[in-house]
Protein backbone atom coordinates (compact mmCIF):
# COMPACT_ATOMS: atom_id res chain seq x y z
CA UNK A 1 0.00 0.00 0.00
CA UNK A 2 1.51 3.10 -1.02
CA UNK A 3 -0.89 5.82 0.43
CA UNK A 4 -3.46 5.74 2.81
CA UNK A 5 -7.27 7.23 2.57
CA UNK A 6 -8.20 7.79 6.23
CA UNK A 7 -11.11 9.36 7.94
CA UNK A 8 -12.51 8.13 11.14
CA UNK A 9 -12.81 9.98 14.58
CA UNK A 10 -15.61 12.43 15.35
CA UNK A 11 -17.19 14.10 18.28
CA UNK A 12 -14.39 13.95 21.00
CA UNK A 13 -14.43 17.94 21.28
CA UNK A 14 -18.18 17.90 20.67
CA UNK A 15 -18.17 18.44 16.72
CA UNK A 16 -21.51 18.51 14.93
CA UNK A 17 -22.68 17.47 11.98
CA UNK A 18 -25.19 19.40 10.04
CA UNK A 19 -27.69 16.23 9.76
CA UNK A 20 -27.76 15.49 6.31
CA UNK A 21 -29.99 12.69 3.98
CA UNK A 22 -30.01 9.41 5.42
CA UNK A 23 -29.10 7.93 2.36
CA UNK A 24 -25.25 9.68 3.04
CA UNK A 25 -25.04 7.66 6.23
CA UNK A 26 -22.13 6.91 5.27
CA UNK A 27 -20.17 10.24 4.23
CA UNK A 28 -17.68 10.80 6.71
CA UNK A 29 -19.47 9.35 9.55
CA UNK A 30 -17.82 10.74 12.64
CA UNK A 31 -17.82 9.27 16.23
CA UNK A 32 -15.36 11.05 18.55
CA UNK A 33 -12.91 13.90 17.24
CA UNK A 34 -9.84 15.30 18.19
CA UNK A 35 -9.24 17.85 20.89
CA UNK A 36 -8.58 18.87 24.78
CA UNK A 37 -10.24 15.76 25.89
CA UNK A 38 -8.98 13.40 23.45
CA UNK A 39 -8.06 9.59 23.89
CA UNK A 40 -4.61 10.26 24.61
CA UNK A 41 -4.72 12.75 27.40
CA UNK A 42 -6.44 9.85 29.93
CA UNK A 43 -3.00 8.94 32.01
CA UNK A 44 -2.94 5.06 32.69
CA UNK A 45 -1.66 4.82 36.35
CA UNK A 46 0.86 2.52 37.72
CA UNK A 47 -1.23 0.87 39.62
CA UNK A 48 -3.67 0.36 37.33
CA UNK A 49 -0.66 -1.12 34.43
CA UNK A 50 0.14 -3.56 37.32
CA UNK A 51 -3.42 -5.48 37.27
CA UNK A 52 -3.20 -5.50 33.73
CA UNK A 53 0.19 -7.16 33.90
CA UNK A 54 -1.25 -9.66 36.30
CA UNK A 55 -4.27 -10.31 34.25
CA UNK A 56 -2.51 -11.64 31.36
CA UNK A 57 -2.28 -15.59 31.39
CA UNK A 58 0.62 -17.60 30.09
CA UNK A 59 -1.56 -18.54 26.49
CA UNK A 60 -1.85 -14.75 26.10
CA UNK A 61 1.75 -13.77 26.33
CA UNK A 62 2.96 -16.70 24.18
CA UNK A 63 0.35 -15.70 21.75
CA UNK A 64 0.87 -11.53 21.62
CA UNK A 65 3.43 -9.06 23.34
CA UNK A 66 3.08 -8.31 27.10
CA UNK A 67 -0.59 -6.32 27.90
CA UNK A 68 0.69 -3.03 28.54
CA UNK A 69 2.47 -3.14 24.92
CA UNK A 70 -0.52 -3.65 23.13
CA UNK A 71 -3.66 -3.14 24.76
CA UNK A 72 -5.66 -4.02 21.63
CA UNK A 73 -4.99 -7.81 21.43
CA UNK A 74 -2.52 -7.23 18.40
CA UNK A 75 -4.53 -5.10 15.36
CA UNK A 76 -1.50 -5.35 13.18
CA UNK A 77 -2.11 -9.25 13.22
CA UNK A 78 -5.99 -9.38 12.41
CA UNK A 79 -6.08 -9.91 8.84
CA UNK A 80 -8.08 -9.18 6.63
CA UNK A 81 -12.19 -9.81 6.04
CA UNK A 82 -14.40 -10.43 3.97
CA UNK A 83 -17.42 -7.94 3.98
CA UNK A 84 -20.37 -7.62 1.08
CA UNK A 85 -18.31 -4.38 -0.30
CA UNK A 86 -15.41 -6.97 -0.97
CA UNK A 87 -12.21 -7.39 1.57
CA UNK A 88 -11.46 -4.91 3.74
CA UNK A 89 -7.92 -4.82 6.07
CA UNK A 90 -7.40 -2.47 8.80
CA UNK A 91 -3.53 -1.39 8.39
CA UNK A 92 -2.20 0.40 11.04
CA UNK A 93 -1.42 3.70 9.76
CA UNK A 94 2.47 4.99 9.55
CA UNK A 95 3.03 8.30 8.96
CA UNK A 96 6.03 8.00 6.26
CA UNK A 97 3.83 6.04 4.07
CA UNK A 98 0.18 7.22 4.64
CA UNK A 99 0.46 11.02 5.74
CA UNK A 100 0.15 12.86 2.43
CA UNK A 101 -3.18 11.09 2.02
CA UNK A 102 -4.20 11.02 5.58
CA UNK A 103 -3.38 15.19 5.29
CA UNK A 104 -5.19 15.21 2.02
CA UNK A 105 -8.88 13.59 3.78
CA UNK A 106 -8.58 16.09 6.84
CA UNK A 107 -8.48 19.26 4.33
CA UNK A 108 -11.78 18.10 2.49
CA UNK A 109 -13.78 20.77 3.97
CA UNK A 110 -16.38 17.89 4.63
CA UNK A 111 -13.87 16.22 6.77
CA UNK A 112 -12.37 19.45 8.60
CA UNK A 113 -15.76 20.51 10.27
CA UNK A 114 -15.75 17.68 12.62
CA UNK A 115 -11.62 16.60 12.80
CA UNK A 116 -10.36 19.98 13.10
CA UNK A 117 -7.21 18.77 11.44
CA UNK A 118 -7.18 20.28 8.45
CA UNK A 119 -4.26 22.96 7.34
CA UNK A 120 -0.10 21.86 7.07
CA UNK A 121 0.61 17.95 6.96
CA UNK A 122 2.11 18.71 10.30
CA UNK A 123 -1.36 18.76 11.77
CA UNK A 124 -2.09 15.49 10.97
CA UNK A 125 1.54 13.77 11.10
CA UNK A 126 0.89 15.17 15.58
CA UNK A 127 -2.67 13.29 15.92
CA UNK A 128 -1.07 10.39 14.15
CA UNK A 129 2.36 10.39 15.96
CA UNK A 130 0.69 11.03 19.32
CA UNK A 131 -1.25 7.78 19.08
CA UNK A 132 1.79 5.62 17.53
CA UNK A 133 3.94 6.64 20.50
CA UNK A 134 1.80 6.46 23.55
CA UNK A 135 0.78 3.02 25.41
CA UNK A 136 -1.41 1.41 22.73
CA UNK A 137 -4.68 2.58 23.98
CA UNK A 138 -5.32 3.89 20.68
CA UNK A 139 -4.27 2.71 16.97
CA UNK A 140 -5.09 4.62 13.98
CA UNK A 141 -5.42 2.26 11.00
CA UNK A 142 -6.01 2.61 7.19
CA UNK A 143 -9.14 0.67 5.94
CA UNK A 144 -8.32 -1.09 2.98
CA UNK A 145 -10.90 -2.51 0.27
CA UNK A 146 -10.01 -4.84 -2.52
CA UNK A 147 -6.30 -3.12 -2.15
CA UNK A 148 -7.06 0.17 -2.19
CA UNK A 149 -6.90 2.54 0.96
CA UNK A 150 -10.23 4.16 1.64
CA UNK A 151 -11.14 5.36 5.05
CA UNK A 152 -9.15 6.17 8.56
CA UNK A 153 -10.40 4.26 11.37
CA UNK A 154 -9.04 4.49 15.29
CA UNK A 155 -9.71 1.83 17.39
CA UNK A 156 -9.40 1.73 21.14
CA UNK A 157 -9.60 1.19 24.56
CA UNK A 158 -12.93 3.24 25.23
CA UNK A 159 -12.82 1.88 28.66
CA UNK A 160 -9.41 4.05 29.12
CA UNK A 161 -10.38 6.67 27.43
CA UNK A 162 -11.99 9.88 28.12
CA UNK A 163 -15.15 8.61 26.90
CA UNK A 164 -15.23 5.98 30.26
CA UNK A 165 -16.13 8.91 32.35
CA UNK A 166 -19.42 9.46 31.38
CA UNK A 167 -20.80 6.07 30.90
CA UNK A 168 -20.84 2.91 32.77
CA UNK A 169 -17.84 1.34 31.00
CA UNK A 170 -17.02 -2.21 31.25
CA UNK A 171 -13.31 -3.54 30.62
CA UNK A 172 -12.34 -3.78 27.42
CA UNK A 173 -14.90 -1.49 25.92
CA UNK A 174 -13.70 -1.09 22.15
CA UNK A 175 -14.63 2.38 21.05
CA UNK A 176 -14.88 2.86 16.84
CA UNK A 177 -13.90 5.94 15.26
CA UNK A 178 -14.58 6.12 11.20
CA UNK A 179 -14.18 8.27 8.32
CA UNK A 180 -14.57 7.52 5.04
CA UNK A 181 -12.16 9.64 3.13
CA UNK A 182 -12.50 9.02 -0.40
CA UNK A 183 -15.52 11.25 -1.97
CA UNK A 184 -16.53 8.13 -4.07
CA UNK A 185 -16.88 5.80 -1.49
CA UNK A 186 -19.53 8.15 0.51
CA UNK A 187 -23.32 8.01 0.19
CA UNK A 188 -23.09 3.83 -1.46
CA UNK A 189 -23.82 2.18 2.34
CA UNK A 190 -20.25 1.39 2.99
CA UNK A 191 -20.26 3.02 6.29
CA UNK A 192 -22.91 0.77 7.83
CA UNK A 193 -21.15 -2.00 5.93
CA UNK A 194 -17.24 -1.72 7.06
CA UNK A 195 -18.54 -0.63 10.47
CA UNK A 196 -20.53 -4.20 11.29
CA UNK A 197 -17.50 -6.07 9.44
CA UNK A 198 -15.43 -4.01 11.99
CA UNK A 199 -17.06 -4.24 14.90
CA UNK A 200 -17.36 -8.25 14.16
CA UNK A 201 -13.84 -8.23 13.77
CA UNK A 202 -12.67 -6.65 16.91
CA UNK A 203 -15.25 -9.36 19.15
CA UNK A 204 -13.42 -12.08 16.94
CA UNK A 205 -9.82 -11.22 17.68
CA UNK A 206 -10.75 -9.42 21.43
CA UNK A 207 -12.26 -12.50 23.67
CA UNK A 208 -11.91 -9.93 26.63
CA UNK A 209 -14.43 -7.33 24.81
CA UNK A 210 -17.88 -7.59 25.27
CA UNK A 211 -18.98 -4.39 23.56
CA UNK A 212 -17.71 -1.86 20.74
CA UNK A 213 -19.10 1.20 21.27
CA UNK A 214 -19.55 4.79 19.56
CA UNK A 215 -20.45 8.25 20.60
CA UNK A 216 -21.58 10.18 17.45
CA UNK A 217 -22.81 13.54 17.86
CA UNK A 218 -26.65 13.50 18.07
CA UNK A 219 -27.22 15.95 15.67
CA UNK A 220 -25.15 13.57 12.63
CA UNK A 221 -28.33 12.00 11.88
CA UNK A 222 -26.05 10.04 9.17
CA UNK A 223 -23.57 9.09 11.11
CA UNK A 224 -26.12 7.53 14.24
CA UNK A 225 -27.67 6.18 11.03
CA UNK A 226 -25.08 4.45 9.39
CA UNK A 227 -24.14 2.74 13.24
CA UNK A 228 -27.76 1.46 13.59
CA UNK A 229 -27.70 -0.07 10.20
CA UNK A 230 -24.38 -1.84 11.16
CA UNK A 231 -25.97 -3.77 13.98
CA UNK A 232 -25.69 -1.00 16.58
CA UNK A 233 -28.37 -0.69 19.63
CA UNK A 234 -29.09 3.21 20.64
CA UNK A 235 -28.45 3.02 24.74
CA UNK A 236 -28.25 6.14 26.05
CA UNK A 237 -27.51 10.09 25.45
CA UNK A 238 -24.76 11.38 26.76
CA UNK A 239 -23.96 14.88 27.62
CA UNK A 240 -20.29 15.35 27.02
CA UNK A 241 -17.94 18.64 26.48
CA UNK A 242 -19.42 20.51 23.51
CA UNK A 243 -21.75 18.24 22.29
CA UNK A 244 -24.60 15.41 23.36
CA UNK A 245 -23.54 12.07 21.95
CA UNK A 246 -26.17 8.74 21.09
CA UNK A 247 -24.03 5.95 23.11
CA UNK A 248 -24.48 3.50 20.61
CA UNK A 249 -23.44 -0.31 21.46
CA UNK A 250 -22.75 -3.29 19.43
CA UNK A 251 -23.22 -6.35 22.03
CA UNK A 252 -21.16 -9.64 21.67
CA UNK A 253 -24.29 -11.64 23.05
CA UNK A 254 -26.57 -9.97 20.09
CA UNK A 255 -23.94 -9.88 17.17
CA UNK A 256 -26.41 -12.76 15.21
CA UNK A 257 -28.96 -10.99 16.46
CA UNK A 258 -28.86 -7.25 15.28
Amino acid sequence: MTAADSNTHAGRTGRTATPQDPAAADAPVPSGAPGPDDTLDLELPAELRALFAEDVTADDRAGRPAALDDLLDGVADWGPVDTPAGTFHLVPARPERDLPVVSHWMNDPAVAAFWQLSGAPAVAERHLRAQLDGDGRSVPCIGVLDGVPMSYWEIYRADLDPLARYYPARPHDTGLHLLIGRVSDRARGLGGVLLRAVADHVLEHRPGCARVVAEPDLRNTPSVAAFLAAGFRFSAEVEMPGKRAALLIRDRALRHVL
